[in-house]
């Protein structure tokens, strides 16, 4: 999305921002001469996209200057925030740049992998993530994954915000996006990974309610019943046994 060459290596990095400072520096004569063509309303849309361009490319840099620092185990790829707050908000921000300029209309973000031994010392849960969530009903430990749970959805709350607010040709971005927000365990302190909590935002039903399926019903029909909506009409996705209705 920003040209960067996709190594992780510090020096080639450094390197390309050292050749391209700033994108916007590259396009500023272009954009002057558009907003002499463009509309109250156009030039007050172009002028946020540049600012938030300009924010999201500030913060990148900031990420980057972060590998210069003196690591005490392993170096880690440039380019990775601090804070796992800075890193989510980070990704959130460039999905939402990369839909409203339309790079792209597909973007996946996972919030947190497999066995990660992640800890949220920001909001008080120094322990790694994957033992608490083996929390054998400790409510100590229940009480450390809610707030887990509680910061990341914190993060794709203020996403969908964002969307709202951010105007295209038919309404709001959230009007024209269908968005899939989930977890691969129903139960993680059982490895229980059948009838899973999914949250669907966006153009896809009329929102504001809760679901419930037949035991057992299988994840992938909800993605056959996605696709419908997005005029991708297909017989039959991975183990799907019908459609739903959402």
């Amino acid at each position: 999305m920003f040209g960067d060459t996709g190594s992780t290596d510090p020096e080639v990095r450094r390197a390309r921002l050292s050749k391209d400072a700033s994108l916007l520096d590259s396009v500023t004569e272009r954009a002057n001469a558009m907003y002499k063509k463009l509309g109250a309303s156009d030039e007050t849309k172009l002028a946020q996209y540049l600012e938030a361009v300009r924010d999201v490319e500030r913060r990148i840099q900031m990420a980057e200057a972060q590998s210069d620092r003196e690591l005490p185990v392993v170096d880690q790829p440039a380019g990775i925030p601090d804070t796992f707050g800075e890193h989510a908000r980070l990704m959130f921000d460039m999905m939402a740049l990369a839909w409203e300029t339309d790079m792209t209309r597909v973007a996946t973000f996972m919030m947190g992998r497999e066995i990660t031994g992640r800890t949220y010392a920001e909001i008080g849960v120094p322990d790694a993530h994957h033992p608490i969530s083996h929390h054998q009903r400790d409510p100590v430990k229940l009480e450390k994954l809610l707030k887990i749970n509680s910061y990341h959805m914190t993060f794709f709350a203020e996403f969908l915000e964002r969307l709202r607010t951010s105007e295209d040709a038919d309404g709001s971005m959230l009007d024209s996006s269908m968005i899939v927000y989930g977890a691969g365990m129903a139960d993680s302190n059982s490895h229980y990974s059948r009838d899973l909590p999914i949250l669907l935002a966006g153009n896809v039903s009329h929102g504001g309610y809760h679901l419930q399926y037949p035991e057992g019903t299988p994840l992938s029909n909800l993605h056959l019943s996605l696709l419908d909506k997005l005029g991708t009409p297909i017989e039959s996705l991975g183990d799907s046994s019908g459609r739903l209705s959402i």
